[in-house]
């Protein structure tokens, strides 16, 4: 006679609790960010009297800017030095969570600019690193990196998707839900308030949503510190790969694709609502089309490289962001700009961020010496995604000037620059960009 001892286990096995761990994680570590940074620039230009804070174009653009360039810069540190040497990664992602929620949260609550600047740099130093941790977790819990990595990966988009289209349904077009909502612990909102004013609330549910992800960190595979990890300035091996022209002519087209991309989330959100004639709750679902559209593109890159080379999938990734900004310009044309045409053009960002951004940090990882592979990633990383920020809040108050005689921002002048920079990009690939022999297919 059997006994249940004898029968099968129905229970998850650990590979596949662990599988389904890592793609949670994924889902909220999105999550936490999709649902406010689409919103979040809107929020602080919208005037005082409608709901907003009023700061300039040149307040923003530092806002977002150096607080992303001195987290982008500082996560390395963090995550490659003191969470791989001093304790598992598990731990740290869930301290860094923690903080960072508490951060946020009590970001929300401000609304002077300085205290703004400081506490949204603070809030990148604690969260950038997180998104490196994620990773290094993936990695050393699944069985087989290579191919299980991007579904789990993909879940992160998902996150992102969800959270951005979410929220503005819940928070910002059912005055009787924000009615319930309101009584809900350190969130609330005001169903007399338009739905600019909602958009704070985004920053709180994304700090109490950082906590609870915190908690359930703790729940995650344990992954113990490396003993191999290299000195905090051992990067800088990596700087020798600036004696090759491709790395080189790369590395600057990128630097100028980043600068309008960061500039992409500073004004998008304003030129939806403004220009267009967007309410404020569709922002989130509008930008959210593009995440759709990165999951497909990044399904068939791999493809695309094999077939077009890498020169030929960077040109076009760059050529995306010239038609992205050129049709957001050309719309404004009209007495009545079409939604559609913007909605559609959304689509580009896929493009954007798998052909140009994905395409070039696979190229680094072609190209470098095996032994300071790691280091040339985060080089690449430090300037892209440190220097190209600091440059767009730089020159995106520039454009506070175009103004029109309502003083209403004008935003033709903007996009039209935005394309024109892409166009540089483009043509300094297709002239100097030249990979050298065997490297220019994955095949190679």
């Amino acid at each position: 006679m059997s006994h249940a001892t004898d029968q099968p286990s129905p229970t998850l096995s650990p590979t596949r609790s662990a599988g389904a761990r890592l793609s949670v994680m994924m889902f909220m570590q999105y999550a936490v960010w999709g649902v406010w940074l689409p919103l979040l620039s809107r929020y602080l230009s919208a005037p005082v009297e409608g709901g907003g804070l009023g700061f300039t174009g040149a307040q923003i653009g530092w806002i977002l800017g150096l607080a992303g360039s001195i987290g982008a810069i500082t996560a390395p540190f963090i995550a490659g030095q003191v969470a791989d040497r001093y304790m598992n990664a598990e731990r740290a992602l869930a301290l860094l969570l923690l903080l960072g929620g508490i951060v946020q949260y009590v970001l929300s609550l401000q609304t002077e600019y300085t205290a703004w600047l400081m506490l949204s740099i603070l809030y990148s130093v604690l969260y950038m690193p997180t998104l490196a941790l994620t990773n290094s977790i993936a990695f050393a819990n699944l069985d087989d990196p290579e191919r299980k990595f991007p579904p789990v990966r993909s879940l992160g988009t998902i996150g992102w998707i969800v959270a951005s289209v979410v929220f503005p349904l819940i928070w910002m077009t059912k005055p009787e839900t924000i009615g319930v909502l309101k009584n809900w612990p350190f969130i609330g909102g005001d169903p007399r308030a338009d739905a600019t004013a909602q958009i704070v609330v985004a920053l709180k549910v994304s700090g109490v949503a950082s906590i609870v992800y915190a908690v359930f960190s703790l729940l995650l595979p344990k992954t113990p510190p490396k003993k191999d990890v290299q000195h905090p300035l051992a990067f800088a091996e990596a700087f020798s790969l600036f004696r090759r022209i491709d790395f080189t002519i790369l590395t600057l087209a990128a630097l100028l694709i980043s600068m309008i991309h960061n500039c992409f989330f500073i004004r998008t959100g304003p030129y939806l609502v403004e220009a267009i004639g967007f309410a404020d709750s569709d922002i989130g679902p509008v930008m959210a089309i593009g995440q759709v559209s990165e999951i497909v593109v990044l399904a068939v890159l791999g493809l695309f490289i094999k077939r077009l080379g890498y020169k030929w999938v960077l040109s076009l990734g760059a050529l995306s962001f010239v038609l992205r900004y050129g049709l957001f310009a050309f719309v404004l044309s009209s007495d009545e700009p079409s939604k559609g045409i913007v909605q559609a053009t959304m689509l580009f960002h896929g493009l954007n961020y798998g052909f140009f951004f994905a395409g070039s940090f696979l190229y680094v990882e072609k190209v470098a010496p095996e032994n300071i592979r790691h280091s040339a990633q985060t080089v690449f990383g430090i300037i892209i995604l440190g220097a190209g920020p600091v440059l767009a809040g730089a020159y995106n108050g520039l454009f506070d000037r175009f103004k029109d005689t309502a003083d209403a921002q004008q935003y033709h002048q903007f996009w039209w620059t935005q394309s024109g920079i892409a166009l540089v990009a483009v043509l300094l690939l297709l002239a100097a960009f030249r990979p050298k022999s065997g490297e220019s297919k994955t095949g190679g």
